[in-house]
């Protein structure tokens, strides 16, 4: 199985024909995975880029933490992705995303305590049983808190990783929304999280409203943001990273510019420097 390492980017199908045409030196891209599990036109593009970089896949339906049981139709549908494709690394958000079967357009959090810990971690479990491998979980950007949490999200996750035996893909953009909605040190948030789970990094950008910040994946990666990514490099090392933008998608020359951006930090990184 290849490996990857790097900036990446996030495959659209605005895309398609611009990396197919030119196979720009991007390292390696990360595919939806939903997107293609139903076959057809966007599993072509999909294994027509596979044959030319290393991919990753990253969804949003398995819904660890939904009083649902775990949709085994979906898991056979993403399993049968993965024998496919043969990604890097298969991710999912610490979220749910439905109720008795039916599924809604938005990534809802968890609250923090330690009966949903074991109850998710377990579910973890019966996910990498299923797909025969580890799996990556992402951290959210929620905009509530419940007021029954026991533990601070950052405890939560190291101690979710742990018990489920998975890995993290730690979105860099989701901690400095919520260090900024939610007034804690994001330093505090990476110096809780076990260096050596953390797989695969997400960089993104956010919006702000009445001083509020949103993540919307429609900007450039911020300052700040570029910021806290230096400090997360120290802590984790070059780890593997992705350009993410989902709304009012650029040109693949911006996006790649981004990932140069964040090349240029990797480097500094690196072991040899």
């Amino acid at each position: 199985m290849p490996e990857i390492q790097g900036a990446g980017i996030g495959l659209r199908s605005q895309h398609y024909a611009h990396i197919l045409a030119h196979q720009p030196a991007v390292p390696w891209l990360e595919a939806l995975s939903d997107n293609y599990l139903g076959g057809g036109l966007p599993l072509y593009h999909l294994e027509q880029v596979r044959e030319r970089y290393p991919l990753t896949l990253h969804g949003v339906s398995l819904s660890l933490g939904s009083a649902d049981p775990l949709n085994i139709d979906y898991l056979t549908q993403l399993k049968r992705l993965a024998d496919r494709i043969e990604p890097v690394y298969i991710s999912d958000h610490l979220a749910w995303v439905s109720v008795n079967g039916h599924y809604f357009n938005d990534l809802a959090p968890l609250p923090y305590t330690e009966s949903v810990l074991h109850y998710v971690a377990d579910r973890i479990s019966q996910v990498q049983d299923f797909l025969g491998r580890r799996i990556l979980i992402e951290n959210l950007s929620p905009y509530l808190q419940f007021r029954h949490n026991s533990l601070a999200e950052w405890q939560f996750i190291a101690a979710l990783v742990a018990e489920a035996d998975c890995d993290l893909l730690l979105d860099i953009n989701n901690v400095y929304v919520n260090a900024a909605n939610h007034a804690f040190d994001p330093l505090d948030y990476l110096e809780a999280i076990p260096t050596d789970r953390v797989k695969e990094i997400h960089l993104a950008g956010y919006e702000e409203q009445d001083h509020f910040l949103f993540d919307t994946h429609g900007y450039p990666v911020q300052p700040r943001v570029w910021a806290l990514y230096q400090q997360a490099l120290q802590r984790f090392g070059p780890v593997p990273t992705l350009i993410e933008w989902d709304t009012d998608i650029p040109s693949f020359d911006v996006l790649m510019a981004e990932a140069q951006q964040a090349d240029t930090y990797l480097c500094q990184h690196h072991p040899q420097n």
